[in-house]
């Protein structure tokens, strides 16, 4: 059984920072590509920020430059460090990641974590 864990979100107030991270655990072999997504209320589940195991990232245009994705492989974490965010970076930021498990191979979500941009 595999679970992905996320921690650090909170309210900000504009143009602060946060730093999410997402922690997979269980029967793991190998983890490949680790991604965060977020959703607002009304709005469909959108791509922020992806990165492979070899550490090549993409990033939304909404938030290149402001976000940096990264991981530590040794502790099957992620990251998702935030600056100068803004009220639309309002969302439940969710990490999702391909994990081989013994001989299979799936996609695994964590269960989300609250952002929140206000003054």
């Amino acid at each position: 059984q595999v679970q992905l864990v996320e921690s650090g979100g909170g309210l900000v107030q504009p143009g602060g920072s946060l730093r999410l991270s997402c922690a997979a655990s269980g029967s793991i072999f190998s983890i490949y590509n680790m991604d965060w997504y977020r959703q607002a209320p009304g709005i469909e589940r959108e791509l922020v920020a992806t990165i492979t195991r070899g550490g090549t990232t993409n990033y939304a245009d909404s938030v290149k430059g402001r976000f940096t994705i990264s991981r530590d492989n040794a502790k099957n974490t992620v990251y998702l460090q935030m600056n100068s965010l803004k009220p639309e970076d309002t969302a439940v930021y969710y990490c999702y990641a391909q994990i081989l498990v013994a001989t299979s191979q799936g996609g695994y979500w964590g269960q989300g974590t609250q952002v929140t941009v206000s003054s």
